[in-house]
């Protein structure tokens, strides 16, 4: 579990001390979906008509023919910084790709279509190139086809960054599925089994404060032991793609539910179990991976801001019910991705975390 520490309040590094408040995020979220909300009467009654509000995993339109059409967007964030950094960016353009399939994929859809929108300083070939390079590597994983794009050229918009190479790299999905086969959390029952698919490291979020806390104190070409290769390379690792065993799963088994767990940390499972009135109990979670440990002693960061910000290890989850489970962790090691039992959907709302650090509730204020 993750590293105590006894550090007064006043020295514990936080997300919104780093300068991303995700209660003010959500409130702005909040805004945006109720005024959005008010263009879905330009397609009532027409192709193209949502068919869910606006704040689940992807934007879902009727196309007819009882088939539904998703969308998504996400970027890869500060991340882009430590690429600059390490001068290296061949794994972001995974990242873009893998941000957002994995979101579209928590509705049942099947992504088929990807946009990417790069905009930079100074348009540099050999980093253009590199950066297309992870995004055609992402577009394999997850089998979907690039069909466009768009390259900004802002020197007034983005400073110089790093390297005189400073960019912002932005992904859009498209995904399609039956009507019917649409996955959007209200089939969860109380007690299904709740199974998490391993991360592989930090993915594409809380970069803004893993990089406030890690690099005061250390470079980012520094050998971390703990980690058996240098920090820049650790935090380059790309987000790890579930297209391929959630697409088994979805023709194979039962699934009542499906999670990405992103930025906000495990409190994103509440878009799942709350389209049915229930919670989470997330009492098997495994010890988190040597990264989140340093991110956390070396920010002195409690463990609810913690888990409420990293994915500490576990990137994905499954609900499904009791009978389902040993398919579900079959289906992903078949993958070579590690899955295993974390916890359960309670009839109580919220989600809370419960191991050595005692009970974490994670949902609103502490």
């Amino acid at each position: 579990m993750p590293r105590r520490n006894s550090k007064s309040q006043s020295s514990q590094m936080t997300y919104a001390k780093a300068g991303v408040d995700v209660e003010r995020i959500r409130e702005v979220h909040g805004i945006l979906s109720r005024k959005l909300a008010s263009s879905f009467s330009a397609r009532k009654g027409r192709v193209g008509e949502p068919v869910f509000p606006i704040g689940h995993y992807a934007g879902l339109v009727d196309l007819g023919d009882k088939r539904v059409l998703g969308l998504h967007v996400d970027n890869v964030g500060t991340k882009v910084i430590i690429a600059e950094m390490m001068k290296k960016y061949d794994t972001v353009g995974i990242d873009c790709v893998g941000m957002c399939v994995n979101d579209l994929i928590c509705t049942g859809l099947e992504p088929f279509g990807f946009l990417d929108y790069i905009a930079t300083a100074r348009p540099d070939p050999k980093v253009i190139g590199k950066l297309t390079e992870g995004i055609v590597e992402g577009a394999k994983q997850a089998e979907v086809a690039v069909v466009g794009g768009e390259t900004a050229v802002v020197p007034d918009l983005l400073s110089d960054g790093q390297n005189g190479t400073a960019i912002d790299l932005v992904g859009m999905a498209a995904g399609i599925c039956s009507k019917n086969k649409l996955v959007l959390g209200d089939k969860v029952k109380s007690n299904d089994t709740i199974v998490g698919v391993s991360s592989s490291g930090i993915h594409s979020n809380g970069f803004t404060l893993a990089r406030k806390v890690l690099l005061r104190k250390h470079k980012i070409t520094d050998w971390i032991p703990e980690l058996r290769r240098s920090l820049g390379e650790e935090l380059l690792e790309p987000t790890r793609i579930y297209v391929k065993p959630v697409m088994d799963l979805l023709l194979e088994a039962e699934i009542h539910g499906l999670a990405h767990i992103t930025g906000g940390g495990f409190s994103k499972l509440d878009r799942t179990v709350s389209q049915a009135g229930l919670g989470a109990e997330l009492d098997t979670l495994p010890d988190p991976p040597p990264i989140f440990q340093i991110i956390q002693e070396d920010g002195h960061i409690p463990d609810r801001e913690m888990y409420r910000t990293f994915n500490m290890g576990v990137g994905f989850m499954v609900l499904c019910p009791k009978k389902e489970e040993d398919k579900v962790i079959q289906t992903f090691q078949m993958y070579e991705q590690e899955a295993f039992r974390v916890g359960r959907v309670s009839k109580k709302p919220g989600i809370r975390v419960s191991g050595t650090m005692g009970h974490l509730n994670l949902l609103g204020k502490a």
